[in-house]
C-alpha cells in the first residue's frame, strides 16, 4: 500500500466544503450563491513530510553538475533521488538527467531560467514555471507534479502561477548540505529525523562533489537510523 500523505485530509475537508446548504427561493443580485470556479487550488508549500516511516527525502536543485558517477551511485544504492531541474543550466545535458531517471531518480520542475520569482508579475512567474514543464514534458514525456522555487523566494502569485502550471505541491527543505558536506537547517532540532527533505544545491567547483557530498549524507541518515524514501509518494 502507498504512504499516504499529509495533502489527504486537506482534500477531503475540499469536498466536504463543497456541498453545502442551498437557497429556498429565488436568488436575487446579492444573495446569488457564486458560480462555482475553475481555477485550481493553490498547492501546498512544504519543508517536511509529516509521516512516521523513518524516512527522509533528498532532493538535488539546478542540473548543473553532471557526474557519470551519480548515476552509478543512484543505480547501486537503489537511491529515489528528486531532481529540480532549471532548462538553462540542465537543458544541455538532458541525456544525463534521462540515465538518471532510468535508474530510479524523479524529474522535477525548477524553473526555465533560475529567476527570482517573488515580486514578479504574474505573467513572468507562469511563464518560468509553465515554461519548465514544457520543456520537461517535450524531453522526458511528464509534466511534474512538484516544484522548488529558485532560492526558495516566493509568493502569492507564484502559488497562484504553479497552480495554473499544474503543479501539486511547492516543495522546500528542512536541512540543506553546502559544498563543504555539512547539513544547516532551516528550522527545529540541528539533525535528521523522519519527514525531511534535505536540499543539496549542485555546481560549486570548490567543494566536495555531488557524490562525495551524498555518500557523507547517505552515513549521516544511516547513522540516524532513517532510509531515503520517494518524495512523490508522500505528496
Amino acid at each position: 500500500m502507498r504512504p499516504r500523505g499529509p495533502l489527504a485530509g486537506a482534500a477531503v475537508a475540499a469536498v466536504l466544503l463543497t456541498g453545502c446548504g442551498g437557497l429556498s427561493g429565488p436568488a436575487g443580485p446579492s444573495d446569488r450563491p457564486p458560480l462555482p470556479s475553475t481555477r485550481a487550488a493553490v498547492p501546498p508549500v512544504v519543508h517536511q513530510v509529516q509521516t512516521r516511516d523513518r524516512v527522509v527525502f533528498l532532493t538535488y536543485d539546478d542540473g548543473a553538475e553532471r557526474d557519470p558517477r551519480f548515476v552509478d551511485l543512484v543505480r547501486e544504492r537503489r537511491l529515489p533521488v528528486g531532481m529540480f531541474l532549471t532548462d538553462s543550466v540542465a537543458g544541455p545535458g538532458y541525456g544525463h538527467f534521462a540515465r538518471l531517471r532510468s535508474v530510479g531518480a524523479s524529474i522535477q520542475n525548477h524553473t526555465l531560467d533560475h529567476t527570482a520569482l517573488r515580486g514578479l508579475p504574474y505573467a513572468g512567474q507562469r511563464a518560468e514555471i509553465c515554461g519548465q514543464q514544457d520543456k520537461l514534458r517535450a524531453r522526458f514525456g511528464i509534466r511534474p507534479r512538484l516544484f522548488r522555487p529558485p532560492h526558495g523566494r516566493y509568493d502569492a502569485t507564484t502559488l497562484r502561477a504553479a497552480a495554473d502550471c499544474g503543479i501539486g505541491a511547492v516543495v522546500l527543505w528542512r536541512a540543506a548540505m553546502g559544498a563543504d558536506g555539512r547539513l544547516s537547517y532551516t528550522e527545529g532540532p540541528p539533525r535528521l529525523g523522519p519527514g525531511d527533505i534535505v536540499s543539496l544545491p549542485s555546481g560549486d567547483p570548490t567543494g566536495l562533489t555531488l557524490v562525495e557530498r551524498t555518500v557523507r549524507l547517505l552515513r549521516e541518515i544511516e547513522g540516524r537510523g532513517l532510509g531515503v524514501g520517494r518524495l512523490e509518494d508522500y505528496l
